[in-house]
């Protein structure tokens, strides 16, 4: 499969608590002390570089950013580069998971 995929806030937390999933946080550094996702794996766009993409070992990266913009045309620019073959973009973005009242971390950096 290579493709992007739409992922909900729900399925996406339940995901990453099975260990099914990795999420990959794409905002920028100033954007975290607002708020983080706990576990999130920080990839700030601006400063890309492959070698900062997790060793998934077979889950399912989920790309997360403010509110899911940014993370679909990543997602996409990481499959057409065949850097990933399969992405899933929080739908969104972490708007949605606040909104939906999932847990953030609680002492961002």
């Amino acid at each position: 499969m290579t493709q992007l995929t739409e992922v909900d806030p729900a399925t996406a937390r339940k995901w990453a608590v099975d260990g099914d999933a990795v999420l990959v946080d794409v905002r920028e550094h100033q954007e975290l002390a607002e708020a983080r996702v706990d576990g999130a794996v920080h990839v700030p766009l601006s400063t890309f570089d492959p070698a900062q993409l997790p060793n998934a070992d077979g889950k399912k990266i989920v790309i997360l950013c403010a509110h899911g913009i940014r993370s679909q045309q990543f997602g996409q620019y990481l499959i057409e580069q065949g850097i990933l073959a399969e992405a899933y973009s929080l739908t969104g973005g972490l708007a949605a998971w606040m909104e939906a009242g999932l847990p953030l971390d609680t002492n961002p950096s």
